[in-house]
């Protein structure tokens, strides 16, 4: 009989576990601010495009997520010149 509580907290555990990863690798960098009685703020797009066809008839706007990652610039690396 003691197998089956430890089974069960063994399994929540682990979805628990899956469900914090789910989304932990992804800075979303668009938020949508909804208003209303219950005003809310929800940060889960990918683009302003798809935050506005979300938030359209609604009493919404879409901005960008200040604490998002910092997309990384691809370009030249910087390089130091000289012995100064």
């Amino acid at each position: 009989m003691r197998i089956i509580p430890a089974t069960l907290g063994l399994l929540a555990t682990a979805a628990i576990s899956a469900a914090g990863t789910a989304q932990a690798g992804y800075d979303y960098p668009v938020c949508l601010r909804v208003y209303g009685p219950a005003t809310y703020t929800e940060c889960g797009y990918t683009s302003i495009a798809q935050c506005k066809a979300t938030a359209s008839g609604r009493a919404a706007e879409c901005y960008p997520n200040v604490f998002a990652s910092a997309p990384v610039m691809a370009g030249r690396a910087y390089r130091r010149h000289g012995g100064h």
